[in-house]
C-alpha cells in the first residue's frame, strides 16, 4: 500500500515561527498570539495523524528509510515546542500587564514630574503652566507655546544657564490676550555661544489620572510610561 510522502512538508517556516510580543502588550498583539498558537496547534494535530498513517500503513518489504522516520520525530517535537513556547510567551504579557497596573494604580491621584512638554493652564485657580528645561550648556532659546489645535499662544526668547531652571506661562499671548484653559506644548530651540545647536530637555509636573485598555498613566493630558517618573510629591 503506498505511503504519505514526508509528512514534515506540511510546515512551512512561516507557520512555525513564534509569535512573540515586545514592550508593546496590545490586545491586536494578543489576539495575534492567540491565533498563532491555534495554528500551530492545527498543524501539530495534522502532523501527528499524518504520521500515525504513515507508520500504519507502510510496506513490511520497503519500511520507512530510519533517517527520515527521523527527521519527523524531531519536526514533530519542535512543533510541539514552538505550542508550549506560545503558550509561556502568552502567560509573561499576561504577568507583565498584570505588574503593570498594579504599579500604574499605585501612583493614581499623585503628583509627580515626568519628562514631556506639556503642561497644564488653569486661571479659575491661577495656576501657570510651567516645564523645568534643562541643558549642560548656556544657550539663548526661544520658546513657543501652543495649544491643542496647534496655534501659537507665546512665543519669546530666554537665556539658559548650564543646569536646570523652570520656565512659567501665565496664559498671556504676544498681544496681550489671556488664553483659555487647557494644555498648552512648549517647543524649544536653543544655540550656544557659537551658533552651535544646544539640546534642551523638558519636563512637566502634573496629576497622575489611568487610562485602562490598557492601563496607562495619563499627565497634563498626555500618555507616559511609569519609567518616565523621575519624582513624586505626596
Amino acid at each position: 500500500m503506498s505511503t504519505t510522502s514526508n509528512a514534515a512538508s506540511v510546515f512551512s517556516t512561516s507557520q512555525v515561527s513564534t509569535k512573540s510580543s515586545s514592550s508593546s502588550t496590545s490586545s491586536t498583539a494578543q489576539a495575534a498570539g492567540s491565533t498563532a498558537s491555534q495554528q500551530l496547534a492545527g498543524n501539530f494535530n495534522t502532523f501527528l495523524q499524518l504520521l500515525t498513517t504513515q507508520l500504519q500503513n507502510q510496506n513490511p518489504l520497503d519500511p520507512l528509510d530510519t533517517n527520515q522516520f527521523t527527521q519527523q520525530l524531531v519536526e514533530f517535537a519542535s512543533v510541539e515546542q514552538q505550542i508550549n513556547m506560545n503558550t509561556n510567551l502568552q502567560s509573561l504579557i499576561t504577568m507583565q500587564q498584570t505588574s503593570q497596573a498594579t504599579s500604574a494604580l499605585e501612583l493614581v491621584g499623585s503628583t509627580v514630574t515626568v519628562g514631556g512638554n506639556s503642561a497644564t493652564l488653569s486661571n479659575a485657580t491661577s495656576t501657570a503652566a510651567t516645564w523645568s528645561l534643562t541643558t549642560t550648556t548656556p544657550a539663548t532659546a526661544t520658546v513657543t507655546v501652543t495649544n491643542s489645535s496647534g496655534s501659537t499662544a507665546y512665543s519669546g526668547t530666554i537665556s539658559l544657564n548650564a543646569g536646570t531652571r523652570s520656565f512659567t506661562w501665565n496664559g498671556q499671548g504676544n498681544t496681550g490676550q489671556t488664553w483659555p484653559d487647557g494644555n498648552y506644548t512648549l517647543s524649544i530651540k536653543a544655540t550656544g555661544a557659537n551658533g552651535q545647536a544646544v539640546t534642551v530637555s523638558t519636563q512637566v509636573q502634573g496629576v497622575v489620572n489611568l487610562k485602562s485598555n490598557p492601563p496607562t498613566l495619563k499627565v497634563n493630558g498626555q500618555d507616559v510610561q511609569i519609567s518616565q517618573v523621575s519624582s513624586i510629591s505626596h
